[in-house]
């Protein structure tokens, strides 16, 4: 007979692992103030634990331009000198987090800002110089992600909101990609959550056809992935999120939503409305 003992395990076996969601916001939300209070208002109102990484790259630009710094970009990633580490790290350190922070407070969501250096959450590496030097540029060190601070302050009811900065340990911040952070988060997060990584940006999902907006595909499986790539129904530009998105899955992250920041309430649910990734 299995006794107690075996009665205890068999329970502990079936503990509910807690739902979290770990949300990234992009440029389009951050520039327009209302676009922000309206995300926010929504992101205030989900009971799971949650987090969100949001970038700044527009706002960094502006702000860049009246100091007479120029961005700099190769294909499409910025190029970070000595200037612009200064500059990112004030806006999106500083600034927009800040802003952030404050607009939830408002809200009665007890937010706590943070960048990568804070609390040793995020240690990465400046990235080796290849055909492109990047400048102050990091790539996440995966293994030595801080996720049991992380942990600590979401049990203690705080929502972290973490800008896309990282430090290498020796002193030196590093301008990291938001999209990186946040899935690098949520795989390091899924090993004690049951975690959807959701990617908010200016369309409804990923489109079937880009010329139509309401041509969302509802799942991507790896099976359907192949299909539409041998298809070349995908445009260029959303297939490097979706590969991320197969790369979270494969190292532990339950689920991968890409879709509208305005249908962000809904898409926590089980009845979502972007691309849910899985």
């Amino acid at each position: 007979m299995g006794g107690t003992g075996s009665i205890e395990r068999n329970i502990k076996s079936k503990k509910v692992v807690e739902k979290l969601f770990v949300i990234k916001i992009g440029g389009n939300v951050i520039d327009d103030d209302a676009s922000l209070q309206s995300f926010l208002q929504i992101f205030s109102s989900i009971k799971a634990k949650k987090i969100l990484i949001h970038g700044g790259g527009k706002v960094a630009t502006k702000i860049g331009d009246k100091l007479g710094i120029e961005s700099k970009y190769v294909n499409g990633r910025r190029i970070t000198d000595e200037a612009t580490i200064d500059l990112v790290t004030m806006v999106y350190g500083g600034l927009v987090n800040k802003k952030v922070v404050a607009k939830l407070q408002s809200l009665n969501c007890n937010a706590i800002g943070l960048t990568g250096a804070d609390a040793n959450i995020i240690p990465a590496v400046k990235r080796p110089v290849k055909d492109i030097d990047y400048g102050f540029v990091g790539d996440v060190e995966a293994s030595k992600i801080g996720a049991s601070t992380l942990q600590i302050l979401l049990d203690n009811g705080m929502m972290p909101i973490i800008a896309p900065l990282t430090h290498d340990s020796h002193g030196q911040m590093l301008n990291t990609n938001a999209d990186t952070v946040a899935s690098s988060l949520a795989v390091s997060l899924s090993k004690s959550y049951d975690v959807r990584l959701i990617y908010c940006f200016e369309k409804k999902g990923v489109l079937e056809n880009v010329n139509d907006d309401d041509s969302v595909i509802t799942l991507i499986t790896k099976e359907k992935y192949k299909q539409l790539t041998d298809d070349k129904k995908l445009f260029d530009g959303i297939i490097p999120k979706i590969d991320n998105a197969f790369d979270a899955i494969n190292s532990g992250v339950k689920e991968v939503l890409i879709g509208d920041a305005k249908d962000l309430i809904q898409n926590v649910t089980d009845n979502t409305k972007g691309t849910l990734i899985k």
